[in-house]
């Protein structure tokens, strides 16, 4: 890949794992020096020293993205290590297992499930804009993309917290997009559909996850790599007409009549 963000300097939540080290890696690769944040100091520093060894720049960092003091944090080490923010994927989100098997039900909903899953996915991508954003508009302007989700543009009969979160999500996009667009600030979400990623494997059964492989109609799912190709193009120069937009990166989920998994299963019949 052309060094296309050759002397950016990019932020990476939930950088340890899955999409989040996807797009880390990607984005390194792209010529962006990366400060890669996330809850598991262990990993991000893991990512920073692959990224290293591959010939990049990159400083791994502990994030709790539901603290502001920690995106402060995460805010002062990019402009101390490489002089400036210019990308801010926004990736991280609440997803442990634990979490997940209580985001049940409206009615036998645990508060602390409610209040947790948007403190994560609402509330840290709200505070990485609101510190990142003067640091950007410091160098004329800068892109912000958000991971949304599938679940935040649909309803579903589990995990309405994560849902509702992501939604709300795609909203926050949208106000930023409008509120700093004329100062050069672009600002998108990823909607991915269902990726086979650690996460994947810890929260959905085997059955389930051959459940979501009909209903994609690409012949396999998603994979990191497939969001961090995405962050990339949206965070290039040749994105730069596209802002305020929420796109789905999910294999056609969600494009097709809710009965064509079923359809599909009696012609291979």
């Amino acid at each position: 890949m052309s060094e296309i963000l050759s002397g950016k300097v990019a932020i990476v939540t939930g950088a340890g794992s899955g999409i989040g080290r996807a797009t880390a890696q990607a984005l390194a690769r792209a010529g962006a020096a990366v400060v890669a944040a996330d809850l598991d100091g262990g990993s991000a520093a893991r990512v920073a020293q692959e990224i290293g060894a591959a010939g990049g720049r990159a400083t791994g960092v502990r994030t709790d993205v539901a603290q502001e003091g920690d995106i402060r944090a995460m805010i002062e080490t990019a402009v101390a290590e490489y002089g400036g923010i210019d990308i801010l994927h926004n990736n991280a989100a609440a997803s442990s297992p634990a979490l997940m098997s209580r985001d049940r039900d409206i009615v036998s909903m645990d508060i602390e499930v409610w209040d947790e899953a948007f403190a994560v996915n609402l509330r840290g991508p709200m505070l990485g804009c609101k510190h990142a954003i003067p640091q950007m508009l410091k160098r004329g302007g800068g892109v912000i993309v958000n991971t949304s989700s599938a679940s935040g543009l649909t309803g579903d009969v589990v995990r309405p917290a994560y849902g509702a979160s992501k939604g709300g999500l795609g909203a926050l996009t949208l106000y930023v997009a409008t509120q700093y667009g004329k100062q050069g600030i672009r600002c998108n979400a990823i909607a991915p559909g269902v990726m086979e990623t650690p996460a994947l494997a810890a929260n959905v059964s085997e059955e389930d996850i051959a459940l979501y492989r009909r209903n994609h109609l690409t012949p396999r799912l998603g994979r990191p790599e497939d969001v961090a190709a995405a962050v990339v193009f949206l965070a290039s120069p040749g994105a730069a007409f596209i802002t305020g937009q929420v796109i789905s990166v999910d294999g056609g989920l969600l494009s097709h009549h809710p009965t064509y998994a079923e359809f599909m299963r009696r012609t291979e019949g």
